[in-house]
């Protein structure tokens, strides 16, 4: 193991919560590396959480773990497990869609079940509502210590027996491009779509072309616009839109020093589309 723990909630850092899950790693090994993916999940929002793991994962060193706690059902009878990617990081996290991305993304090649007689927290054994602190930050800690093995984290399970939640996939049409908002880059309100910059040159894309996007939230008309694709903001006024590559291969778009998600009220997920066409490239401006 690398001795790093990556931690991820939706608990936000207005009380002792987080604290709390580093106190305990910290308590089962003084030289534990403890790192912040963020805590600015919305709350319940298990796609987000999702996504921001696919985001980050794998840009740590083989052997990281993470711990993931975005967990409407703590308490209930909704698993606990940690998996093992493709790239050798460990993900500890309730079995709740969490991993949804990472599965699609980067591939699964091991699940197990937390054994909490074990694995568990001493003396915390009568609380249900904290398994963040009690089994994952404990557990997390564990195994990036080399206190335990993966194999001694609990039974093994299959890895298609992971719960995944529903992921549209962008596609084609008539020369029409549709995919889905997948996430925010929130402080900048620039919109992360699910469209892979390979598909998108399907299009025939170059920079400087023009394409009119249309996004809709189910059947409701959001925007619809013309905008160029840019490589880089600087090539469009300021307050003008644009499609772009953003750091994941995605394409984006973006209002140049504006906020597309606040100015337009765009939200993400499965009912978020979005709609690109290729047309004639508009001269001027």
């Amino acid at each position: 193991m690398s001795n790093n723990l990556v931690l991820q909630t939706d608990f936000g850092l207005s009380d002792g919560a987080v604290s709390a899950m580093y106190g305990v790693a910290i308590s089962v090994n003084p030289a534990i590396r403890i790192f912040d993916l963020t805590h600015d999940i919305p709350q319940y929002n298990i796609w987000e959480g999702s996504y921001r793991l696919y985001q980050t994962v794998a840009y740590w060193p083989e052997g990281t773990v993470f711990v993931s706690v975005v967990d409407p059902g703590v308490g209930s009878e909704r698993r606990s497990i940690v998996a093992k990617t493709a790239q050798n990081h460990f993900v500890v996290t309730p079995d709740n869609g969490t991993l949804t991305h990472i599965k699609s993304s980067i591939g699964i090649t091991a699940v197990r079940i937390i054994d909490e007689t074990v694995n568990r927290l001493p003396r915390s054994g009568e609380s249900y509502t904290f398994h963040g602190r009690d089994v994952y930050a404990y557990t997390g800690a564990r195994l990036a210590s080399g206190i335990i093995t993966f194999e001694e984290v609990g039974p093994e399970l299959p890895s298609d027996s992971v719960i995944e939640l529903p992921k549209p996939e962008a596609s084609i049409t008539d020369q029409v491009l549709t995919g889905n908002i997948d996430i925010l880059d929130v402080r900048f309100g620039n919109l992360w779509t699910n469209i892979d910059r390979i598909l998108f040159q399907d299009l025939g894309a170059k920079y400087g072309d023009s394409f009119e996007v249309t996004i809709e939230n189910d059947t409701r008309q959001v925007y619809k616009n013309i905008m160029t694709y840019g490589r880089t903001f600087a090539d469009i006024h300021l307050g003008e839109p644009l499609l772009y590559v953003n750091s994941l291969d995605k394409i984006g778009v973006a209002i140049n020093q504006g906020s597309f998600s606040k100015a337009y009220h765009v939200e993400t997920g499965a009912s978020w589309k979005i709609s690109i066409r290729k047309i004639a490239k508009i001269i001027g401006g």
